[in-house]
C-alpha cells in the first residue's frame, strides 16, 4: 500500500548507517511526525563510498546497508508506524573508479565494441577522439607513465597494472614475455594523461569515475531498472528521487519510461536546478523538483535590502568588485568559456563533430569558428539545458543575440542551429555539455570566489538578487500551489553549501553590515588574510560555523580547515585542484589559526553574542517557511535541531540522535508535521492565501494562510523577518486581522481572535489553526 505523503526525513546511507540503524531510529523519526524516510541511493556501490551515487552493476541493494532483507526489515518496521519510503536513484552514471567492481564497464575494456554492454555507456568510438578510435582513460600522470605499466598475473587471469589500478587483457593480446607497453596497444582502451582533454565516454560533470549511461536506449533502461521493478513489484517504496535527469540524452522520455513503471500514484522527483525565473516543465510526468529553488525563495525572504550597498562597498574594497549582478554575468560568462576549454574539451570535441556530421549543404566552419560559437552559446543560456519545451525559442533567442553580436561567426552560429533542430544527437549533446559547463562554473566555482553575502552563493541561488520582496515570495508561492502542491520543499541537502542555519546565520549580517565591516577591518589590520575575496569569503563562513560560547574544538578546527581547502581550490583564485599552491594553501591555514587562536576570536564571539537571538529567529522562521509553504517539506538528517554543517562531505557526518528533542526548532518541526499529516486537505491540495499586516513594521511580518479550496483559511503562518532592525515602538503598534474564528496557536497554546497585534507573536514564528468558526 502506497503511503499518503505529507513531509519526510533524509537519510544519508553507508556503512555508518545501514538499514538497520534507520529502524532503531524509528521512533524519533516517528515522534517528529514525518510520513516518509528519504533515502540516498540503495543500491551496491564502489568499495568504500559514503554517499552511493557510484553505485555498480548489476542493480542490487547494497549489501553493506543490509541487503534487501534489510530493506524489507525496514519497510515493515517504518509501516507499523505509518511511515513510507522514498528512495534515490542515479540513471545518468554508474561508478568506474575502480573497474573491477563494475562488471559492465569491465567487460566493455576487455572486448571493446564486442561487449553486450559496450553500447549502454555513451562512448566515443570515433577515431578522431584522441585516442585512434579506442576509449581513452584519463589515468596517467604524464605520457611517461607508460613505463610504469606492468603485467599482474597474481590472479586467475592476467591483468595490466599501473600502481594500484588495474585493468582487464582482452583474450589473445598476452603472451609470456610481451611488454606490458606492447599488451597496452592490443587494448580497446588508451590509458592517457588526465590533464590532456582526452577522455573516452561521457562522464557526470567532470568526475572520471562516473561514467555516463545511454537510457535513451531500451535495453540499457531495462538492464539498469530491475531493482526499481522489484521494489515496485514487492511494494517497497512509496516513491522515486531521480538524480540529475538532466544529464541523459532525452530525460522527458526517460521520465515517461519511469512513470510507467512506478504507476500513477508513487512520487517522482527530479533533481532540477532551476534559473531564477526558470519554470519546471508541465509536460513532464513528475510531482516536482527536490526543492533547491525553495530554498533560495525562503532564504531570499530573510535578507534585508539595506544591507545590499554597504555589504557591496566591503566587497569592493577588498575584492576589487562589489560581487553584484553586473560582475557576477561578466565572471560567470568568463568561468564559462575557460571551463568549456580547460575542463571539457574533449566533450566539446564531440559536440563539434556531432555537429559537423548533420550539416546538410554549405561550407562548413572551421573548427575553431565552432567551437567559439559554441563557447558563445553555452556562456550565455543561463540555464541547465535548453531543450524542455516550456523553454521553446530561448536557444533560438541566444542565437539569434550571439550571431548580432559576433557576426564573424555567423556561419557556424547557423549550422549550430541547424543541426539542433535537425538531429536528436546534436541537440541532446549540446544540452548535456551546457548542464555539466554550467555546473562547474557556477556552483563550483564563481560560488567560491565571490563574498558580498556568501549564504545566497547556493545550488539554485541566485547571488546576484540581493533579497526577495515580499510581493515575490506570495507569488511564487500561489503558483506553486497550483502548479506543483506535491514537490518538495528543502532547506538542506547534502548537496548545499552551507546547512540552512549556517545560510541563516550568515544571512543576518545582511541587517548588521556595518557592524560587520567593523569587524573585518579589525580583523584584517589584526591578522591580514591571504588574498582579499579569500579572507572576506572565509570570515563569513567562519561566522556560519562559530561556537557560542568561543569554544573552538579540535572537530570544529578541523572540519574548517577541511572546508577552506576545498573551498579554495574550488575558487581557483590562489590554488586550484590540479594545480595546487602550496604556499598559498598554507598561508591560508596558518591564518585560520589565528583566527581561532587570537584575539579575533574574541571579535566573533562577541559579534554572535549580539546578534543570536536574531539568528535563531531567521532560523526558527525559516523552518517554519520551509514545514508549511506549498509542496511537502523534507527534513534533512539532524536539521530538528541546529545544525552547522557546510559543504560535503561535512554534511554527512553522523547524526546524534540522543541529544535532547527539547528544543524549538524541534519543537516546530514535530508541530508542523503533525499538522499536515492531521490536515492533508489543507496541505496536499490547498489554496495558499498572502496575508498582510497593518501598522508602521507591518515590512516585518510574513503571513499567509492554507486552506481547502473554496473553505477559506484553516490555517495561518506568520512571523517576524529582519529583527535586528527592529524598532520595538513601531513593532507594538502592528497589527494582523485574523480571519473569522478562534485560532489556537500550535506552539503556545494560545487562542486568539480579530485584530492581533504581531508583537503577540513573538519575535519569531506563530503557527496558528481555526478551532472555531
Amino acid at each position: 500500500m502506497i503511503l499518503p505523503l505529507s513531509a519526510t526525513y533524509r537519510l544519508q546511507l553507508n556503512s555508518g548507517f545501514t538499514f538497520a540503524d534507520a529502524v532503531d531510529n524509528l521512533d524519533h523519526y516517528a515522534a517528529l511526525g514525518i510520513s516518509h524516510l528519504y533515502l540516498s541511493p540503495i543500491q551496491t556501490a564502489q568499495e568504500g563510498s559514503e554517499h552511493g551515487y557510484d553505485w555498480v552493476p548489476p542493480p542490487a541493494v547494497s549489501p553493506i546497508l543490509g541487503g534487501i532483507d534489510g530493506l524489507r526489515t525496514l519497510r515493515a518496521a517504518a509501516a507499523d508506524r505509518g511511515i513510507g519510503l522514498i528512495i534515490d536513484i542515479v540513471p545518468n552514471h554508474t561508478g568506474v573508479e575502480d573497474p573491477r567492481q563494475n562488471p559492465w564497464w569491465w567487460d566493455v575494456l576487455r572486448l571493446g565494441a564486442a561487449s553486450d554492454h559496450a553500447s549502454y555507456f555513451d562512448i566515443d568510438w570515433s577515431p578522431e577522439n584522441g585516442a585512434d578510435g579506442k576509449i581513452a582513460l584519463p589515468v596517467l600522470g604524464s605520457p611517461d607513465d607508460l613505463d610504469a605499466l606492468e603485467i599482474d598475473t597474481s590472479g586467475a587471469q592476467p591483468e595490466l597494472a599501473f600502481y594500484d589500478h588495474r585493468f582487464p587483457l582482452a583474450p589473445g593480446t598476452h603472451t609470456p614475455g610481451d611488454t606490458a607497453a606492447a599488451v597496452h596497444k592490443r587494448q580497446s582502451y588508451r590509458l592517457a594523461p588526465w590533464n590532456i582533454g582526452v577522455i573516452g565516454y561521457r562522464r557526470f560533470f567532470s568526475v572520471n569515475g562516473l561514467a555516463g549511461l545511454r537510457q535513451e536506449d531500451p535495453a540499457v533502461y531495462a538492464a539498469t531498472h530491475t531493482l526499481v521493478r522489484q521494489l515496485v513489484d514487492e511494494d517497497l517504496i512509496d516513491g522515486i528521487r531521480v538524480d540529475h535527469p538532466d544529464g541523459l540524452a532525452d530525460p522527458q522520455g526517460y521520465l515517461r519510461n519511469l512513470r510507467e513503471d512506478i504507476g500513477p500514484d508513487r512520487i517522482l522527483l527530479v533533481e532540477k536546478i532551476l534559473a531564477r525565473g526558470e519554470p519546471l516543465d508541465p509536460s513532464l510526468p513528475v510531482d516536482g523538483t527536490t526543492g533547491y529553488e525553495m530554498a533560495r525563495v525562503i532564504g531570499a525572504l530573510l535578507v534585508d535590502p539595506n544591507g545590499e550597498e554597504p555589504l557591496g562597498d566591503l566587497h569592493q574594497r577588498y575584492a576589487g568588485d562589489r560581487g553584484d549582478h553586473r560582475w557576477l554575468e561578466a565572471t560567470e560568462r568568463h568561468l564559462k568559456l575557460s571551463i568549456l576549454s580547460d575542463t571539457f574539451p574533449a566533450e566539446r570535441s564531440r559536440l563539434r563533430r556531432t555537429l559537423l556530421a548533420s550539416a546538410t549543404d554549405g561550407a562548413a566552419p572551421s573548427a575553431a569558428d565552432l567551437d567559439s560559437a559554441i563557447g558563445a552559446v553555452i556562456a550565455s543560456l543561463g540555464v541547465y539545458r535548453s531543450d524542455y519545451p516550456v523553454l521553446a525559442g530561448t536557444l533560438e533567442s541566444v542565437l539569434a543575440a550571439e550571431k548580432q553580436r559576433l557576426p564573424a561567426l555567423s556561419p557556424a552560429f547557423d549550422l549550430i542551429a541547424e543541426a539542433v533542430a535537425g538531429d536528436a544527437e546534436a541537440r541532446a549533446r549540446l544540452a548535456q555539455v551546457c548542464g555539466a559547463v554550467t555546473a562547474k562554473s557556477v556552483e563550483d566555482c564563481l560560488f567560491y570566489r565571490t563574498a558580498r553575502l556568501v549564504s545566497l552563493q547556493e545550488v539554485g541561488g541566485d547571488p546576484g538578487t540581493f533579497t526577495d520582496s515580499l510581493d515575490d515570495f506570495h507569488r511564487i508561492n500561489i503558483e506553486r500551489a497550483g502548479a506543483w502542491p506535491r514537490a518538495m520543499t528543502t532547506l538542506s541537502t547534502h548537496d548545499t553549501k552551507r546547512s540552512e542555519d549556517v545560510r541563516a546565520r550568515i544571512g543576518v549580517l545582511s541587517q548588521v553590515p556595518e557592524r560587520w565591516a567593523r569587524l573585518v577591518d579589525r580583523s584584517q589590520a589584526r591578522n591580514p588574510a591571504p588574498g582579499g575575496v579569500t579572507g572576506l569569503f572565509l570570515r563569513q563562513n567562519l561566522f556560519g560555523v562559530w561556537p557560542a560560547d568561543g569554544v573552538i574544538t579540535g572537530d570544529l578546527r578541523g572540519r574548517f580547515h577541511d572546508y577552506a581547502t576545498k573551498a579554495i581550490r574550488e575558487g581557483a583564485v590562489g590554488t586550484t585542484w590540479t594545480d595546487v599552491d602550496t604556499a598559498f594553501e598554507a598561508a591560508v591555514h596558518t591564518w585560520i589559526d589565528n583566527v581561532f587562536d587570537g584575539p579575533c576570536s574574541e571579535d566573533l564571539t562577541d559579534l554572535l553574542r549580539e546578534v543570536r537571538s536574531h539568528v535563531e529567529s531567521d532560523a526558527l522562521l525559516q523552518k517554519a517557511l520551509g514545514m508549511l509553504v506549498p509542496g511537502f517539506p523534507d527534513v534533512y538528517q539532524g536539521t530538528e535541531w541546529f545544525d552547522d554543517s557546510l559543504v560535503d562531505p561535512d554534511n554527512r557526518r553522523q547524526i546524534d540522535y540522543t541529544r535532547s528533542v527539547d528544543h524549538r526548532k524541534v519543537a516546530i518541526v514535530r508541530t508542523a508535521a503533525a499538522l499536515r499529516r492531521r490536515r492533508p486537505e489543507v496541505f496536499v491540495t490547498g489554496d495558499y492565501h498572502p496575508l498582510s499586516a497593518d501598522g508602521p513594521a507591518a515590512d516585518h511580518v510574513i503571513a499567509f494562510g492554507r486552506g481547502q479550496p473554496g473553505a477559506g483559511i484553516s490555517v495561518i503562518v506568520t512571523g517576524c523577518r529582519l529583527t535586528a532592525r527592529l524598532d520595538q515602538d513601531r513593532w507594538e503598534q502592528t497589527t494582523l486581522e485574523l480571519p473569522p474564528g478562534t485560532w489556537r496557536d500550535l506552539l503556545t497554546g494560545s487562542d486568539m481572535t480579530g485584530t492581533v497585534a504581531a508583537a503577540r507573536f513573538g519575535e519569531s514564528v506563530a503557527i496558528l489553526e481555526r478551532i472555531r468558526d
